[in-house]
């Protein structure tokens, strides 16, 4: 197995075990730094979209022009970067809005368990929250893994973003899965595990599309990833990121996360 590819894999398994580092916040702070998680929220969101449509969207269209030439290549662009953002939306859809693990917790709410519910209600909520995160994770870890593949440098950046992106949605999960099970080993688990399905997406991208990896089917999932990433960054780390700080943390912490990206870049350069 080529060595890219280990890093590649490795990058993403990193980014999904980060739900765990939510986790054990939950359970072992007793507030939550709201100031903290609002401005790395945005800074998630600057890397991702700064290097989507800077970088990712570019060489996949450099990819698409070469293969089937200028307009059909500037035309599926746009496609494969849609369909990723229609791919992740549908996905989003899907989820159940009390198991979504976009739906803002904070630590000061594992002191507030309800046990007026029946217990197959709760069990039922933290089975969906389980399975939402995991689900939601799958296209994010088939992102990292193809950026990393193509440019190591990329996918360390893109790692970083979505890990720090998972610092909330660990908290997200922990919460209604302990409601469920009254149990915090078992939701520390569980939230953690679910983390894996990142870099099950990347073995599955790795073993069902690198065989069939040319300029097409490159330059289509490198736009689709870009696609995936700005609607990330768009319908969940900022609103998210806003929930948490009303101030302007937000928008400094994105554009503080744009320049680092680019810098970053230009002295690769």
């Amino acid at each position: 197995m080529p060595e890219n590819v280990l890093f590649a894999l490795a990058l993403t398994l990193m980014a999904g075990l980060a739900t765990g580092i939510g986790s054990f916040l939950a359970f072992f702070t007793s507030t939550t730094n709201t100031k903290f998680l609002s401005v790395s929220l945005g800074f998630s969101a600057g890397v991702m979209i700064y290097i989507s449509m800077i970088e990712i969207y570019v060489k996949a269209q450099e990819s698409l022009v070469s293969a089937l030439g200028n307009a059909g290549g500037q035309w599926s662009t746009a496609g494969g970067f849609f369909g990723g953002m229609l791919l992740i939306a549908a996905i989003d859809r899907l989820i159940p809005k009390q198991g979504n693990p976009h739906e803002l917790k904070r630590v000061e709410d594992m002191a507030v368990v309800n046990r007026s519910r029946q217990e197959p209600d709760l069990l039922k909520m933290g089975t969906f929250t389980a399975l939402a995160i995991a689900i939601h994770n799958f296209p994010e870890g088939i992102a990292t893994f193809a950026s990393a593949l193509e440019d190591p440098t990329l996918g360390v950046a893109i790692a970083v973003a979505i890990a720090i992106h998972n610092i909330p949605e660990g908290i997200a999960v922990s919460v209604p899965i302990y409601f469920a099970t009254g149990s915090k080993r078992k939701a520390f688990k569980l939230s953690f595990l679910s983390g894996l399905s990142e870099p099950l997406g990347a073995i599955i991208a790795f073993l069902f599309l690198m065989p069939f990896l040319n300029d097409v089917t490159f330059g289509v999932m490198f736009a689709g990833v870009a696609g995936i990433m700005v609607f990330i960054s768009l319908d969940e780390l900022l609103p998210a990121a806003k929930r948490y700080d009303e101030t302007h943390l937000p928008i400094y912490g994105l554009i503080a996360g744009m320049a680092v990206m680019a810098v970053s870049l230009l002295l690769f350069i």
